[in-house]
């Protein structure tokens, strides 16, 4: 029985692609961070030591419009045509009247798109928080990409390739690469604070206030709008679903695509706790399955092992989590060989565990023999490591794989094909964002738990009957699982008829493997034409 048949099985199947399987309809790299700054009291001076100067206040550079404006040919869907590519800054002004905050992003307009009430417009983001927008613009949507070796290989020294996008998605939809306050070159300015941006509600708003100013400024109001976010991205599309809906003003969207996203954090990144645990163990298996690490005869086919192991997990693994130390010893015996063979990881090992093996000591455990971690972004990547007997990863293979690449060819086609000249770096991702990044304001009280925005989406698409929603997600992500994606739609109130879901041989980024790249855009292509009324 496949997957789609039997994991979600009120929901209506959707049409099969070679590379992506359907799931249900009817989570410097974009990490999944939100850290709490901590602020420290300082004790008094003693009497005899001189007081330090006040310090000088910080004062946002003034607002500095800028434009680059090129024009390009691209083949998307088949066919050559004309794109615009405007790279410019969108001013957000406080209730005064004065700049805050410009958003430098990058806009792409078909030459020939038709009548602006009929022309979609995609609103796209990475998530972080704190990283911009380069990986999907050269990896996914943009005229250009980024190639990096499809298998999980080291993109090596430059020169990099930077081909022809065959899979642009500029045939159906213009596409605005949406860079965050501190992020790329958007930035505060004047009287703007960067705590007014760096938030799960702050961020929301922030980007919200952007989109209406575009769609202001470039007289697209009436298009259908659609929103297309990874990673973090997944919580701030939530978000923005909120914001843009809500009230009289509100914008209403035609779509939301989400691209490994994280929704709920409870689910993401290897957090120590049970549900954690048991979304992210067909994982395990699928990434030990891509290394011939099991221990038995390998299966030949991916996709059916990985409803054994659901099955699995749903059946034995989560009671025996809820039982804990009251599990009966044969029941423990029986159980760790099972995890054995599904994950590599040895019977001693999952049993001193007490049979919760983490992700990170899962990247590092699995290899060991040959010296070598997995990729935490990506399962498929490989790293060396120097310390046999290290407990955890030294780092992230997927980042020191393709990072050099797609930010060398991303700073060439920003330069020399979109001209623009701008006197300050490119951020491609701010740590300074992410570690200042504040809880939603509903969560203030001292006890309340993990973010969960998969609720605010599904009240979006309650109180607007049209918003579809496309979620992506590779076998191979540690980071946002895919089983964890289903997860998230089972156990919430998303009317399933308008949510699908697709999973490809890949990992958080799942666009760099190339038969994913092309199964990808045929579905996001699918999911942008207008649906049968």
């Amino acid at each position: 029985m496949s997957r789609a048949s039997r994991s979600v099985r009120p929901l209506a199947e959707t049409s099969d692609r070679s590379a992506g399987r359907p799931v249900a309809c009817s989570a410097v790299l974009p990490a999944v961070l939100a850290a709490l700054a901590l602020v420290a009291t300082a004790a008094p001076l003693p009497a005899t030591q001189a007081t330090a100067p006040a310090a000088t206040p910080v004062v946002a550079p003034a607002v500095t419009p800028l434009r680059f404006e090129s024009q390009h040919e691209v083949s998307s869907g088949g066919r050559p045509f004309k794109v615009r590519a405007a790279a410019a800054t969108t001013v957000v002004r406080d209730a005064k009247g004065e700049p805050e905050a410009e958003f430098f992003c990058f806009s792409y307009f078909a030459a020939e798109g038709g009548p602006p009430e009929q022309r979609p417009v995609t609103f796209a983001f990475n998530g972080g928080p704190g990283s911009s927008s380069i990986w999907l613009h050269l990896g996914l949507l943009g005229p250009k990409l980024a190639q990096v070796p499809s298998d999980g290989g080291n993109a090596g020294a430059p020169p990099f390739p930077l081909v022809d996008n065959a899979h642009s998605l500029l045939d159906l939809t213009d596409v605005v690469m949406v860079d965050p306050i501190g992020t790329g070159f958007s930035r505060v300015v004047g009287a703007g604070k960067e705590a007014d941006h760096w938030g799960f509600d702050e961020d929301a708003r922030s980007v919200a206030r952007f989109i209406r100013q575009w769609l202001t400024d470039h007289g697209r109001h009436a298009s259908p709008k659609y929103l297309l976010g990874e990673s973090y991205g997944g919580i701030r599309s939530a978000l923005l679903v909120r914001e843009l809906q809500a009230g009289s003003s509100a914008i209403a969207l035609n779509g939301v695509m989400l691209v490994s996203p994280a929704l709920d954090m409870e689910l993401i990144d290897g957090q120590e706790n049970d549900a954690c645990h048991a979304t992210q163990l067909p994982t395990f298996a699928a990434v030990a399955w891509y290394h011939h690490a099991l221990p038995e005869r390998r299966p030949e086919r991916l996709e059916p092992f990985l409803d054994e192991v659901a099955r699995f997990v749903e059946r034995e693994y989560v009671p025996a989590l809820f039982l804990g130390r009251d599990l009966l010893e044969p029941q423990r015996q029986a159980l760790t060989a099972k995890l054995y063979q599904y994950t590599g990881i040895a019977p001693d090992y999952w049993e001193r565990a007490e049979l919760k093996v983490s992700s990170d000591r899962f990247r590092r455990e699995l290899l060991r023999r040959v010296g070598q971690s997995v990729g935490r972004l990506d399962g498929r990547y490989l790293v060396a490591e120097a310390d046999g007997v290290g407990e955890l990863p030294s780092g992230d293979a997927l980042d020191a794989g393709i990072s050099g690449a797609y930010v060398a060819c991303f700073n060439d086609w920003m330069q020399r094909h979109l001209g623009v000249k701008v006197d300050r770096e490119y951020q491609v991702s701010s740590p300074s964002a992410g570690g200042a990044w504040k809880r939603p304001a509903e969560s203030w009280p001292a006890f309340q738990g993990y973010v969960d925005t998969a609720p605010v989406l599904a009240r979006g698409m309650a109180e607007n009957p049209a918003l579809r929603v496309f979620i992506a997600n590779g076998y191979f992500d540690l980071a946002t699982t895919w089983f964890a994606a289903e997860h998230n739609v089972r156990r919430s109130t998303m009317d399933s008829k308008r949510v699908t879901m697709r999973h490809y041989p890949a990992g958080h980024m799942m666009y760099v493997h190339h038969p994913t790249l092309t199964a990808l855009a045929g579905d996001l292509r699918d999911f942008l034409r207008p649906p049968r009324r």
